[in-house]
Formats: structure tokens, sequence, C-alpha cells
């Protein structure tokens, strides 16, 4: 065991946990944080993105050591109030149907987003690659990247 800071979305949380535990299982398990998803442990679905210094990370993969003191935001740290573009994007072209992967998913789009304000189809679809969906939510899911593109370029 060792003692670990973690900065989850804006605020330090330090906890005891082998360095080596995956930066979900802290997330959830210890901090308390449920909205990131586990889905298949071995970093493939994309159910457990989280944004590493802005970048995003499977969270099943990465040792809890290794989001030491970087910051990690979570579906809970892109808004409370979902007042994100991606966020309200999903909302207004019902994306979710069973609604499990989602919260990687929007994470995925809202990093998309951030490094590219008017993605194409094809770069939709490269960032998004191996975030699988159960139900085939993926012409809604880039119909709502492309409607959250409009939501930015208003604000």
């Amino acid at each position: 065991m060792a003692t670990i800071t973690l900065k989850l979305n804006n605020t330090n949380h330090t906890i005891e946990a082998d360095p080596k535990m995956p930066l979900l299982w802290a997330i959830r398990d210890v901090v308390g944080l449920t909205g990131t998803k586990y889905g298949c442990g071995i970093a493939q679905c994309g159910a457990c993105t989280v944004h590493l210094d802005g970048k995003p990370v499977r969270s099943c993969s990465i040792p809890v050591a290794v989001a030491a003191n970087k910051n990690v935001t979570t579906i809970e740290g892109v808004s409370s109030d979902n007042s994100n573009p991606v966020q309200q994007a999903w909302i207004l072209e019902q994306v979710p149907q069973c609604g499990y992967c989602q919260s990687g998913q929007i994470m995925a789009a809202t990093a998309l987003l951030k490094s590219n304000a008017n993605p194409s189809d094809k770069e939709i679809d490269t960032a998004m690659q191996g975030h699988i969906c159960r139900c085939g939510t993926y012409p809604r899911i880039r119909k709502a990247i492309k409607t959250a593109a409009q939501l930015m370029a208003k604000k």
C-alpha cells in the first residue's frame, strides 16, 4: 500500500492504495465517483474513459500511481448540471439507449471537440474508434458531436 494523491475534477483526494491498482477502481471504489463505468477491464471498450492531463485514457488499464499528482477529469467533472455542450447535445439528440457506455463516449467526444471544434465524419469516427456501444447508437453519437460543435460555436 502507498499514499497517493489523486486530483479528481480539481479536488485532491489522498488515498491508500496499491500503486498498481487500476485508476478506475480508485475512482469508483475508493473515492466513490461511480459515473466512470467498468466495461471490459482490458482497455478495449471505452466505458472507463477519463481525461488524464486533458487526454482521454482508459482508466481500467492505468495504474493509480501513474495518475498521481496529475489532473484527472471524470464524467462528474464535465459538469454537474449537464450544462456542457456535449452533454446538452447528448440530451437533444437522445443518444443513450441503455446508457452504459455513454460516460466514456462523452469523455471521448469532449476531448475531440477541445482539440477540433468542427470535426468531419472521418475525424469523429477516428476519435471515437474503440468506444463500443452495444446498442448501436453510433449514428446518434456522431449527430450529437456535430450538434455539440454547433452549440460550442454559438458561445
